[in-house]
């Protein structure tokens, strides 16, 4: 076999799981096989730069791609006295001055996507973002025009071929005199590089067509997979040997318990569905659980065998309770009964007390003066009560049943909150890890099977507390811990320790959400090593039952002009 050397570099690099993928490209055509290596990568983080220094095997490069005026218009100040523009010069330099035969870039998609409001992304801030897009092309183009990379690629999401139209049209056209042929694509990273998220993504790609003349395939797909095949293989969370990235985060108790009566696969609006009376759950009851008294106050069925019967065989001890189908209904057996307002009595005996039959009833009369509408809900077509001097949440139904939420459905604006407390299950498939995944603002809770014992004390709604509460579907609803959303994006095997730069969950999560999963980069570069390898055999065809990429027809990328999917 003779080794052919694949030299790539990339723009917007992130922690580098593009590079990363890049680096692990496998292509073959008879006696020739690619060997991938990084030039290096480009990134205005020097966090991010120092995970990508690790990822990939090379140094990255901390450096502002803003020219002045975008600088000014997303900083909304000058910037300072040592700041310059980055120039072509510089990108060869971080390239250490050789020349790639792929650059990838993967400009920052923020204003592009329905994380970001419409009106929003339109402000000059984030327009300035937006043209980092053009930038960064602009700057590869020059940084080597007279010797052009074999293949440029812009990645992003696919919002960017609407909100980003205006652009694309400049960046096409600008390729095309370099000598590249352009398709805009779209594809799932999951099922390029089988994750167990979906992650739909935008990828532009450029051929020189002088310098690869044979056609672009696709990368084959692999179907998705469960949550469960990659958490599954990963130890529970908050165990010491993962490290500090596998720790359950502190959630408040109530936030906990929302959780917990969240439907797997819903979110939550699954909490409409319980029954709150005066302020309370009405159908349901949270204590402790205390393995010492297992099946407390359990009940076996009449056509069931019991359990072995101990030396303290009580019904708070265990399953020492039957049902017992030959009722008779009588005072003795109505103990502690209680009977509605609007019943009759039943005959009042000299034994006439709680505890001798049905002898209370439930008075809707509250003379003991307590609030029973402490944080009561009014419905929005319902009076309001009294309006008085203490009218707060906390002292009667001083709270409503708004209607208007605010959220935008069907226009993809309400990302952030429509699966609000969102619960996937165990055997579901995730949705795109993205920057901002929490536990309250998108679906990134798990149906855990792998349940444990709770606190032996209830906390106050408000405490922060890391617990296990099992849900109805016999679960643990928790949120991914950032060790699990790296394991979904594909940045780590799940058996394997990661630590990124710094200690902050949230700036680890940002970078996370914003890598380029190195499984489908890993996919993306086989075909393009495998065309950069037919063109140095002198080959132009290759027969494969994989689908020419970008191709609505059988248009290859061997035509000059633009084709979109």
């Amino acid at each position: 076999m003779t080794e052919k050397e694949i030299r790539h570099f990339h723009l917007f690099c992130g922690l580098g799981g593009g590079a990363a993928g890049f680096n692990r490209g496998e292509a073959r055509i008879g006696n020739l096989q690619a060997r991938f290596r990084c030039l290096g990568g480009v990134d205005s983080s020097p966090l991010a730069i120092a995970d990508f220094s690790r990822l990939a095997g090379v140094h990255g490069t901390v450096m502002d791609l803003f020219d002045r005026a975008q600088y000014r218009a997303f900083h909304g100040k000058e910037p300072p006295a040592d700041w310059r523009e980055a120039t072509p010069a510089d990108i060869r330099q971080a390239a250490g001055n050789e020349r790639p035969h792929i650059v990838f870039t993967s400009p920052p998609c923020k204003a592009f996507s329905g994380l970001l409001s419409e009106s929003k992304s339109k402000t000059a801030k984030y327009q300035a973002l937006n043209q980092l897009t053009l930038r960064g092309i602009w700057l590869t183009l020059e940084a080597w025009h007279d010797d052009p990379p074999e293949f440029v690629l812009l990645e992003n999401v696919p919002r960017i071929q609407n909100r980003g139209r205006h652009l694309l049209d400049q960046i096409v056209p600008l390729l095309q005199k370099y000598g590249y042929a352009v398709a805009e694509t779209t594809h799932d990273c999951g099922e390029l590089g089988g994750l167990a998220q979906s992650r739909k993504r935008f990828l532009l790609v450029a051929r020189h067509m002088e310098k690869v003349p044979p056609f672009l395939y696709e990368p084959k797909k692999s179907p998705l997979l469960h949550i469960g095949d990659i958490l599954g293989r990963m130890p529970l969370p908050g165990d010491a040997v993962a490290g500090p990235m596998h720790r359950v985060p502190s959630l408040q108790w109530k936030t906990w318990v929302r959780l917990a009566f969240v439907e797997a696969g819903s979110d939550w609006r699954s909490l409409n569905k319980l029954a709150v009376q005066d302020g309370f759950l009405r159908d349901y009851l949270i204590v402790p659980a205390d393995h010492r008294r297992n099946d407390y106050l359990g009940v076996i069925p009449w056509d069931e065998h019991t359990g072995a019967v101990s030396g303290r065989g009580l019904p708070t001890n265990g399953r020492y309770s039957v049902a017992d189908p030959r009722f008779q209904g009588s005072a003795e057996y109505g103990q502690y009964g209680v009977r509605d307002w609007s019943d009759t009595s039943g005959a009042v005996s000299g034994q006439s007390a709680p505890g001798g039959g049905r002898y209370a009833v439930a008075d809707p009369r509250n003379p003991s003066g307590k609030v029973f509408g402490k944080y009561a809900v009014t419905p929005w077509n319902d009076p309001s009560g009294t309006v008085i001097s203490g009218s707060t949440t906390g002292q009667g139904a001083f709270a409503v049943a708004d209607p208007r939420t605010g959220l935008n459905r069907g226009r993809g604006d309400d990302y952030l909150t429509a699966a609000h407390y969102g619960v996937m299950p165990w055997s579901a498939t995730a949705g795109a890890v993205s920057a901002a995944a929490a536990h309250d603002n998108g679906r990134w809770s798990v149906a855990d099977p792998r349940t444990a014992s709770a606190a032996e004390s209830l906390p106050h709604p408000n405490t922060p507390a890391t617990v296990i509460i099992e849900a109805l579907d016999g679960t643990w609803h928790r949120p991914f811990t950032t060790l699990e959303l790296a394991s979904l994006q594909g940045l780590v095997d799940p058996e394997a320790h990661l630590e990124l730069e710094g200690l902050n969950d949230s700036a680890w999560r940002e970078r996370i959400g914003n890598a380029v999963p190195p499984p489908a980069a890993q996919a993306i570069a086989g075909v393009m090593g495998q065309a950069l390898l037919l063109a140095w055999s002198g080959e132009t065809f290759l027969l494969n039952a994989m689908p020419i990429w970008v191709k609505p027809v059988a248009v290859a990328l061997s035509v000059a002009g633009v084709v979109r999917e």
